[in-house]
């Protein structure tokens, strides 16, 4: 168990070094280009950081945002909708094309990706937290 849950927390490098798995959060501005769409190049040097990681034998979990953004332009817009509908819109497409991002990234290291729908539900319920936590 981790002695540090909250996002107040400072962990220090060799605490890092020295963790057995590895959350990373990513928000949309660390995965979009000034214009708003997906830059790879950014997508790339995160996935880079990640592959050395897991070469190093460190246990690795992306929770990733984007998903929106992603999905912006092919949808014609040039800005976050504000309804709801739309960024579920955005965000359906998107997905697609963030998973489909990912996957090129980590192939060039040989990596599989994978993605673990969640709800607050299997947070709750014991035997869906169980089951999330054995899939992860």
């Amino acid at each position: 168990m981790s002695p540090c849950r909250d996002s107040g927390c400072v962990v220090t490098r060799p605490a890092l070094a020295a963790a057995r798995r590895v959350v990373v959060k990513v928000g949309s501005s660390s995965l979009t280009s000034i214009t708003g769409g997906l830059d790879p190049a950014r997508l790339d040097a995160l996935v880079d950081a990640l592959a050395k990681r897991r070469a190093a034998g460190g246990q690795v979990v992306l929770v990733s945002s984007g998903a929106i953004a992603a999905g912006l332009a092919p949808l014609g817009l040039v800005r976050r909708p504000r309804d709801l509908a739309t960024q579920q819109a955005a965000a359906a497409v998107g997905q697609l094309l963030l998973a489909q991002a990912y996957s090129g990234s980590f192939a060039r290291y040989g990596q599989a990706i994978g993605q673990v729908l969640l709800t607050a539900d299997d947070m709750i319920r014991r035997a869906h937290y169980r089951n999330a936590q054995r899939t992860l």
